[in-house]
């Protein structure tokens, strides 16, 4: 996963080269992340990649909706936009998330969570100036400014 994962990072960087979006240390602070997943092992499970709120429904149950973006990928990654969407500003919905969920990342799985940030950073950026979409964008630059 971890090759993968880099790979994808990799062309999020290129779109957002032919675009003239980042600086060169955005750039190089993107590339060096994605040498670093390169080398990391994690666990793959099927993942929503689109796993927050807007996508759930709860009532007399709990489900989860649109399943688009659904693939094998690295476990930990359907927490990236609970982490770097909803969580900075509801800390205790994360506590709560994870009491539900009945284990807290370790240490090396957070190190892990944080890396996905550069994913979420550089997506947000290339797809918010894509769209027109100001706020998904400032997402992407206040994440990318998290990670320096």
């Amino acid at each position: 996963m971890g090759d993968e994962l880099a790979d994808r990072l990799r062309s999020w960087v290129a779109r957002a080269d032919l675009a003239d979006l980042l600086s060169g240390s955005e750039r190089n602070l993107l590339l060096q992340t994605a040498d670093e997943l390169a080398g990391t092992c994690m666990d793959s499970a099927i993942c929503h990649l689109d796993y927050q709120p807007r996508n759930w429904r709860i009532g007399e149950g709990f489900w989860a909706f649109d399943f688009e973006h659904m693939r094998r990928d690295a476990r930990l990654r359907d927490f990236a936009r609970l982490e770097f969407r909803h969580w900075p500003a509801a800390p205790q919905l994360r506590e709560a998330f994870f009491t539900g969920y009945g284990s807290r990342p370790t240490d090396t799985e957070q190190r892990l969570l944080e890396r996905f940030g550069a994913i979420e950073a550089v997506t947000a950026i290339v797809r918010g100036h894509h769209q027109g979409d100001l706020a998904l964008s400032g997402h992407g630059r206040t994440v990318l400014s998290q990670l320096s």
